[in-house]
């Protein structure tokens, strides 16, 4: 079994559920137990979290992972 699920939010974040690194620019590592939100949508302030940016961004996403259209 995976060790983290990331779930594509329909006109959001991706939701990242588990254990696993978050590694900044300079390869700093941040550890996270639990979920964290992750940005899709570049309008957010606190990158690469989520802020919900995306709901006033008037983010819209594929319908389903790997759809280009």
């Amino acid at each position: 079994m995976a060790d983290c699920t990331i779930r594509i939010k329909k006109n959001g974040s991706a939701m990242v559920s588990g254990s696993f690194v978050v590694e900044d620019v300079d390869g700093n590592p941040y550890t996270i137990e639990g979920e964290a939100f992750l940005c899709r949508c570049g309008a957010s302030q606190t990158k690469p979290f989520c802020d919900g940016s995306h709901k006033a961004a008037g983010f819209e996403s594929a319908p389903h992972v790997g759809d280009t259209a």
